[in-house]
């Protein structure tokens, strides 16, 4: 059997965008001579539909689509990820289902066994999950279907088993029907490291069950989500055969019965790429297909001279095209004449639109509007958020004259310890790198410099600073970022306490600082744009804390 893995990017709720993505990729199959063509998880109505599901009408425009797919299409069989109605007395009303059709006909569907619920997935808000698996015999040969969570509970990766099922020990079960290629459709978001965990999970199934396997992901931004595509081909000992490219649309073949691959596309790229440029890759995907998905062509952000907002630039211009991207720098009496200079070097370098539009006038307009209610008391943190609050009106004023989508620039580690400003510099339709960390940040604007010298070499080299008030920088209020780094990342991803971080080496009164910061600020984050996910737990969906709380862990006090 000659099989194609077609990974598409599908719009959530674009019927008709789908399903001329799975045609055209059919037809690409057929002239390959291939007997079966395999699409991701929930190909048809894109992942994750979301409170979609509970909308009827919604589901009779899929079902409508997948009827006009099984009917239109000939000639070869077609794997895909579609809604199934579940017809059962009790339960959820839906399945995440795969559905093998050919020639007009339903020939055999598999439903979704294990439904995740933890980090940005609710799948048990809405499918009822299937009762059995069985191998299914198509054109002499038994398939094993799965779909994604399906295969990740495999014992040996996983000590402690998430589930009571497990589907793939009972697709060998009766040995007489065990399937003779495993397949799973997925749609499996991105982040940092991930691809190596698939990479073993995918070859120890491989070892353990003396089979090969075949796994088709989706491709493309969805919110903050970033699916990578990476579809592949395992031979049963676990080594790889063939891999789709990496954060494209791609379609690859596996030729079963000779355990052999080979490309569709000989100009398509698909060789393996460092942990630094496939994080670039995948935030100007995400780039591209949240402005593109939302209905914009174009992208306005504030330049400051700084790393982030450079950074931020430099993966607008790759992911919209330079002549798309325009940046603002908006001075007050606090910023240094180098900042500008940078600003408008990098835009120089980037080939975007440059304005300034300073904005002492306007803040003084403002101090002496609030002076009245302001006299005989000290100039603080409000002085500088008015700034920032002004820079966020003239930006969003830019967006809606302009039609372009304002994109944030506050990293990771400001966004923990709230050292940004709500309706500020929050401000924006899409916070590009708030799931960097600083140190990530600079590490990404030293790759995008490793060729020619993109971001103003002074801009990595100055100390960070707001520039809100006179001689200010970020280290005044803040821990050093490596440090902050670290030990945002054990208290965030690896859910470790202050005494834990404590006894890494770490002070304690810093620890207890920056983890009493990151819980008082969660009400900022709750009203922050929309961020890219490309670390292990980023704020968004997939962070569910409640805001007014008061548990204090050791001895933070107020």
């Amino acid at each position: 059997m000659k099989i194609a893995l077609a990974q598409i990017n599908p719009v959530i709720g674009d019927f008709a965008h789908n399903s001329r993505r799975i045609l055209h990729w059919t037809e690409e199959a057929k002239k390959q001579r291939c007997d079966l063509v395999i699409f991701s998880e929930l190909a048809l109505c894109g992942y994750p539909p979301q409170d979609f599901l509970e909308r009827e009408r919604f589901l009779r425009d899929h079902d409508r689509a997948l009827a006009e797919l099984v009917a239109g299409i000939s000639g070869i069989g077609v794997l895909c990820g579609v809604l199934e109605r579940h017809s059962g007395p009790t339960g959820k009303f839906l399945h995440n289902s795969a559905v093998l059709f050919e020639d007009g006909g339903r020939l055999f569907t598999a439903r979704k066994r294990l439904l995740p619920t933890y980090d940005v997935f609710d799948e048990t808000r809405y499918f009822e999950p299937g009762s059995a698996s069985a191998a299914f015999l198509y054109k002499g040969t038994r398939l094993g279907i799965t779909i994604c969570e399906d295969i990740w509970n495999l014992p040996a990766m996983f000590p402690r088993q998430a589930y009571a099922v497990d589907p793939l020990s009972e697709l060998m079960s009766p040995p007489n029907s065990k399937p003779e290629i495993l397949i799973n459709l997925s749609a499996s978001p991105y982040h940092l490291g991930k691809d190596a965990i698939k990479n073993e999970l995918y070859s120890r199934i491989c070892r353990r069950f003396n089979l090969p396997l075949v796994c088709v992901n989706q491709v493309g931004g969805q919110d903050s989500l970033l699916f990578d595509g990476r579809s592949l081909a395992m031979d049963r000992s676990g080594g790889e055969i063939i891999r789709a490219a990496a954060f494209q649309e791609d379609m690859v073949i596996f030729a079963a019965e000779t355990g052999k691959g080979q490309p569709h596309d000989d100009t398509v790229t698909h060789e393996a790429i460092d942990e630094t440029g496939e994080l670039l890759a995948a935030l100007v995907m995400g780039v591209r297909d949240y402005v593109g998905k939302c209905g914009f062509t174009k992208g306005v952000l504030g330049l400051s001279g700084g790393i982030d907002s450079s950074l931020t630039a430099a993966i607008a211009c790759q992911a919209l095209g330079p002549a798309n991207v325009l940046g603002v720098a908006l001075p007050s009496p606090y910023t240094a004449p180098e900042s500008i200079e940078d600003a408008r070097q990098l835009a120089h370098n980037l080939g975007c639109r440059f304005e300034i539009m300073p904005i002492t006038s306007l803040f003084e307009s403002f101090q002496d509007t609030l002076a009245p209610l302001f006299k005989e008391l000290p100039v603080d943190v409000t002085e500088q958020n008015i700034q920032a609050r002004i820079r966020g009106n003239l930006l969003m004023a830019m967006s809606n004259k302009f039609g372009a989508l304002l994109l944030s620039t506050g990293n990771k580690s400001e966004m923990a310890v709230g050292y940004c400003t709500l309706y500020g510099d929050m401000s924006g339709g899409l916070a590009v790198i708030a799931d960097l960390p600083k140190q990530l940040v600079y590490k990404l604007a030293r790759r995008l410099n490793s060729g020619k010298e993109t971001i103003p070499a002074r801009v990595l080299t100055r100390p960070p600073s707001a520039e809100l008030a006179p001689d200010q920088f970020d280290q005044d209020d803040l821990p050093p970022y490596d440090m902050l780094d670290a030990i945002l990342a054990a208290y965030l991803e690896e859910n470790l306490g202050v005494d834990e971080i404590v006894a890494r080496g770490y002070n304690r009164p810093i620890v207890e600082d920056v983890v009493h910061r990151v819980r008082r600020n969660e009400y900022k984050r709750k009203q922050a744009p929309i961020g890219l996910k490309v670390t292990t737990k980023s704020f968004g969906h997939g962070w569910r804390y409640p805001t007014a709380q008061n548990y204090r862990e050791g001895k933070i006090q107020e």
